[in-house]
């Protein structure tokens, strides 16, 4: 993991094409893991239930952006997942997962004339 998503505040959690996890952050390793150890080498897949086994199986074969907003224990989140690539070719997916408020400021930037 690049030195500067190990400790940022919210979760990075990076896979393969396979759905392989191939690096997690510390902030990813204390949200996911109930030891506290590593997920990484385990598959994503065996990590989620239906439906969103599913849906993971659609983005790793799609290779599209999946991004929305969840609540759980009084927690808001944003998940970002993206797919990345190597030299041009689908090398796997990152995650970011990030408390955000329950309100928060939209603002509409536009163009300078």
């Amino acid at each position: 993991m690049l030195k500067y998503f190990k400790e940022i505040p919210y979760s990075v959690t990076i896979c393969d094409k396979d759905g392989k996890i191939l690096e997690m952050n510390d902030k990813s390793i204390s949200t996911f893991c109930k030891d506290g150890q590593s997920l990484v080498g385990n598959n994503l897949l065996d990590c989620h239930p239906e439906p969103a086994r599913t849906k993971l199986l659609g983005l790793l074969e799609n290779h599209d952006v999946n991004a929305y907003t969840i609540e759980k224990n009084g927690v808001k989140k944003l998940i970002y997942q993206a797919p990345w690539y190597e030299n041009g070719e689908f090398s796997g997916y990152i995650e970011l997962s990030m408390e955000i408020p329950f309100e928060m400021p939209h603002y509409v930037r536009k163009p300078k004339q």
